[in-house]
């Protein structure tokens, strides 16, 4: 029996974020929709009907296939109350994100149901409630019945149409795609379910670490920016501000700015259009507002002597209290944006990717102030997005059990690879140094973490993709690929480390060309399609595929849609990019990193160690203090049967070895490597 499930619960609002999940203490699980596929109905009121578990466990029992929208949820749900259901099941969300290939496209069932054209009677009422402020515990239960029933026969509608789609010959391909997702899906409810324990004390002491160092770093650039602009004050979080130091231009008119430097267009002109349409902008010296004495506003009085209550502001000074006048020196660090790619809304823009080129920029130049101020601001940013994204993000979905329950997705990227969220821990920072990872800790006294790292496995996948002789001989001998980057680079005029070199190394296989990089750097990505031509010519049978088909297909089955390819008039193809990147990424980061997080799983399930959590190519477990010997066998075991488990799952003879590498310790950070 295929059986379509759906569940209404509670909400719990908590620092301006909604949790749905069962694991808030305040949240309720209000009613459970069942629908067969004979359309047998039965929706329960779990507060009120009493035998309400018997009988969906015992609808459960019967069920050959599990069918809901966003499954992860419901299975969360019911597992929580004590429910089982292990068997397969079909996400209609996964099923359609897999079907448009890569072309994102809203999948709320609501969105599914109006693309699909569906039938449903979707009762718009409860909206109205949520607005007023209503809980679902508060709704009637009549209209939260009619509610959960539409939803119940539009999941189950739109299963039949995702079936029918896949059993067409335009479609039937990505069938095994489809399956693998789902099959991921249980396995990624199950993380989600066991959560990863929290240290909040260290996460304390990280955010004290991290508030000292932004003040120095804010003081030390308030103290630059006085000596670059003069008396002009500068917000630090301001883009737009801060593009004036770095650029000294700003737009004299934005409307005409953005107009003459659209994203899609291709100045010519560019350095003369700048010129025109933007002012030098020079060091300034503040004086005392004449008009209101320094205060920012005029004392206007009453005809009975009294104060206005609230003041109006100086129209001279615009509040300030002072006025600038212009010295003859020029502001900021003058530097040029090459190409109307660095234009912003604002004047120019300061996003990481620009900062990064202008820093190297003055590296080469031996520009020290440049240097300086640049690292600074970069490293400002950064602090930022650790206190806001993981420092309180991790601070704000700490359930009361003290786990962070980590939400792993496969519906958000176009490539398929996992994305986080509650906070996104796919964002975290690369390598071994972020001291974030020091607070997640073992749920057990005297318990590790364990990370499984894969080993260079993007370029192993491009390496088999393209089966290039030069990647793959590296890879079976152990090439050190970023020494090698290292010495172009440096050989080429430009002295750098090995962890510098790494940022190159295999930008390439994703699109990245040496456009704004220095002359050394650029060097290597020409270097790079020299050495490796296997790579390089299957970018153009990629982009062949892409021409002549509108998709490309990896050897998982999975597909990506370009319908709107072509060959440039320069010759170039458009999109190129994406078709580069897309098929390393997925194949390595969505298709055999789930299937070998499913394979270790499963290898733990007879032990109290489990998975909880998989970021970016690397596995965490965390390990029972009793089983740290077994835990490594797994891994040892996972190494040996990988290739087996790819060719068997994926039908290729792989011919690539992989690796994964093992850290373990006492927390996420403080792991050392397993000999």
């Amino acid at each position: 029996m295929k059986l379509t499930l759906d569940v209404e619960n509670t909400v719990t609002t908590r620092d301006g974020k909604l949790h749905l999940d069962p694991f808030e203490t305040e949240n309720e699980l209000i009613m459970v929709g069942c629908l067969t596929d004979t359309n047998e109905e039965y929706l329960f009121r779990m507060s009120t009907d009493t035998d309400a578990h018997t009988k969906i466990q015992e609808l459960l029992d019967n069920c050959t296939i599990l069918i809901g929208h966003n499954i992860v949820h419901d299975l969360m749900w019911i597992w929580e109350c004590g429910l089982k259901y292990e068997g397969p099941v079909f996400d209609t969300m996964l099923g359609e994100y897999v079907l448009q290939r890569g072309v994102k496209k809203a999948l709320s069932l609501e969105a599914c149901a109006e693309r699909y054209e569906l039938a449903t009677q979707k009762q718009d009422t409860l909206k109205e409630y949520f607005k007023k402020g209503f809980s679902v515990a508060d709704i009637p239960p009549n209209e939260l019945s009619e509610y959960l029933s539409a939803d119940l026969h539009a999941t189950q509608q739109l299963s039949d149409e995702i079936y029918k789609k896949l059993n067409t010959v335009e479609y039937s391909e990505l069938m095994d795609t489809v399956i693998l997702t789902n099959k991921v899906a249980l396995t990624l409810a199950r993380i989600y379910q066991k959560g990863f324990a929290v240290d909040l004390d260290k996460l304390e002491e990280v955010r004290v670490e991290f508030e000292s160092e932004k003040n120095q770093i804010e003081k030390r650039l308030q103290v630059q920016v006085k000596q670059l602009m003069g008396d002009t004050p500068i917000n630090l979080n301001s883009p737009e501000q801060m593009s004036w130091v770095i650029y000294s231009r700003k737009p004299r008119d934005k409307t005409i700015w953005t107009h003459n430097f659209d994203s899609y267009m291709k100045t010519s002109n560019y350095k003369q259009v700048v010129n025109e349409t933007s002012d030098i902008i020079y060091r300034t010296i503040a004086v005392k507002c004449k008009d209101c004495y320094g205060s920012g506003f005029m004392r206007k009085v009453r005809k009975d002597g009294n104060p206005y209550v609230k003041q109006p502001k100086c129209h001279t000074c615009i509040g300030s209290g002072y006025t600038f006048t212009n010295s003859t020196k020029i502001a900021g660090l003058k530097f040029s944006a090459p190409s109307a790619k660095w234009v912003s809304a604002n004047g120019f823009s300061v996003n990481k990717k620009f900062l990064d080129v202008l820093h190297d920029s003055a590296k080469k130049m031996n520009m020290t102030e440049a240097m300086s101020f640049l690292s600074d601001l970069q490293r400002l940013s950064a602090l930022d997005t650790y206190l806001s994204s993981f420092v309180q993000g991790i601070k704000t979905y700490v359930k009361p059990d003290g786990k962070l329950h980590v939400r792993l997705l496969q519906h958000r990227t176009s490539t398929g690879r996992f994305s986080g969220a509650d906070p996104n821990m796919q964002n975290m920072p690369r390598g071994g140094t972020f001291p974030v990872k020091k607070v997640f800790v073992s749920r057990w006294d005297n318990g590790k973490i364990l990370e499984a790292d894969f080993a260079q496995l993007e370029f192993r996948a491009a390496a088999y993709l393209s089966q290039d002789k030069v990647a793959i001989e590296e890879v079976a001998t152990g090439f050190d690929v970023h020494a090698y980057t290292s010495k172009v680079i440096s050989d080429a005029g430009q002295p750098t480390t090995r962890q510098e070199a790494k940022a190159h190394t295999f930008a390439p296989l994703y699109g990245a060309t040496g456009f704004g990089r220095s002359k050394a750097e650029a060097s290597y990505y020409e270097h790079f399609t020299e050495k490796y031509k296997g790579i390089k010519s299957w970018h153009t049978r990629l982009a062949k595929e892409a021409l002549a088909t509108g998709k490309i297909t990896t050897p998982s089955g999975r597909q990506f849609s370009f319908p709107d390819v072509q060959r440039l008039m320069s010759g170039k193809i458009s999109n190129f990019t994406q078709i580069k990147n897309y098929p390393v990424q997925s194949f390595a980061t969505a298709d055999i990193v789930p299937l070998i997080l499913m394979y270790i799983e499963k290898q733990l399930e007879t032990l109290q160690s489990c998975v909880v959590n998989s970021v970016h190519d690397s596995i965490v477990i965390d390990v029972h203090p009793t089983e740290e010997k077994q835990v490594l066998y797994i891994i040892k075991l996972t190494n040996t049967n990988m290739i087996q488990l790819i060719e068997s799952e994926f039908k290729i003879n792989f011919n690539v070895p992989l690796l994964l590498e093992a850290k373990i310790g006492s927390n996420w950070l403080d792991t050392k490597d397993v000999a």
